[in-house]
């Protein structure tokens, strides 16, 4: 009997292990991920509106970056009218914490096929890419949503219940201490920085000129001067003296 009970008790930890995982395992080595309901409210052109729908965020390294994912379960406002083929485009921006701050920009892509009036906006999977700046674990959290359609930001939503974060990023790797995060079109962090080319560049700009060749123009300029002065103090002699 004690064999038995051994055995069902080993097997049910190996059961909650693989469940615990499911849930905290991301796509990512060092990724802890979790499906967080956020309470949505949003504004939109035919007045306010609000929902709850699971958010789940994941990210795969991608060399020195990570490309993150954000998944929508359900829709979070609707349309009185039907929206077209490729008329609806979300974005959203994920808030960083941890060992990063700023927001992620992450996109989705137009809607594939028309949306009946009053049915819920599917929102999909939106992605971006992330480049962290610094070692540590950074925290991803549903920040605002948008949806554009019709030339327009149709439902701009905000997060009212103050999630927790949907991803936990163990990031290693990043040598030295700069860097910059960025996704798409945008930055998570503060946006990508190029270093200036070198002046050998061959791009045709010139660079400030400081030093010798500075010094020889500011004494040109200063002995013009004094030559005018001079010049002007010779003509003012000569014709006290002609007087």
């Amino acid at each position: 009997m004690s064999k038995v009970s051994n055995r069902r008790r080993a097997a049910a930890a190996v059961l909650t292990a693989g469940v615990a995982g499911a849930v905290v395992w991301g796509a990512a080595p060092g990724a802890y991920a979790t499906v967080v309901d956020v309470n949505y409210g949003c504004t939109t052109k035919i007045g306010p509106k609000s929902a709850v729908s699971p958010v789940d965020i994941k990210a795969v390294r991608n060399g020195g970056s990570y490309t993150v994912t954000m998944s929508f379960e359900k829709g979070v406002s609707d349309s009185p009218i039907e929206l077209p083929k490729g008329v609806m485009t979300p974005r959203a921006e994920l808030v960083l914490g941890g060992a990063d701050s700023g927001t992620l920009k992450v996109e989705g892509a137009p809607n594939t096929a028309a949306i009946p009036p009053d049915t819920p906006i599917a929102i999909g999977t939106l992605t971006g890419t992330y480049t962290p700046r610094k070692n540590g674990r950074v925290t991803f959290t549903a920040g605002t949503l948008t949806v554009h359609a019709l030339g327009m930001d149709a439902a701009v939503c905000t997060p009212k219940n103050s999630p927790r974060p949907a991803l936990e990023l163990d990031v290693t790797g990043v040598s030295g201490a700069g860097g910059t995060s960025g996704a798409g079109g945008g930055s998570g962090a503060g946006g990508d920085s190029a270093a200036p080319p070198p002046a050998d560049a061959g791009t045709g700009a010139e660079l400030p000129r400081t030093g010798p060749l500075d010094s020889a123009v500011a004494l040109g300029t200063l002995g013009g001067t004094v030559l005018l002065t001079g010049a002007a103090g010779v003509l003012w002699l000569t014709r006290r003296t002609a007087r």
